[in-house]
């Protein structure tokens, strides 16, 4: 099998290198174009395995001063969940008071990551 190149672009810091990820037998044999190693690491996880972190608002009940509360998994979940986790989300509300890392959604989706608040309400 003859190898094939893929070209992402690195979202690991603000220089947003493009990368060129060379491949044989579905495995990476290269990365180039990063201009640190974080590019190359996360080439090589963006091909084997993509994650996200999700970040969204729910509302929130009880705040004199908030409707809505921001919130994102605590870290990065398999990319495939998405979709799953903003259905939960979108039926999810909390009740204030709420405190910057409070679990607003433990495990959701059985990810083994919680949904926090990132704001006060």
């Amino acid at each position: 099998m003859s190898a094939t190149t893929r070209e992402l672009t690195c979202i690991n810091c603000p220089l947003g290198c493009l990368l060129t990820v060379t491949l044989a037998n579905g495995e990476v044999t290269a990365v180039t174009g990063n201009t640190c190693k974080r590019g190359d690491t996360y080439a090589r996880k963006e091909i084997a395995n993509p994650t996200r972190i999700v970040t969204t608002s729910v509302p929130v009940d009880g705040s004199a001063t908030e409707r809505m509360l921001s919130v994102k998994t605590e870290r990065d979940i398999p990319k495939g969940e998405i979709f799953n986790v903003m259905t939960v989300l979108r039926k999810t509300r909390a009740t204030a008071p709420v405190e910057v890392g409070d679990v607003i959604v433990p495990n959701v989706c059985n990810t083994g990551v919680d949904v926090v608040a990132t704001r006060r309400a």
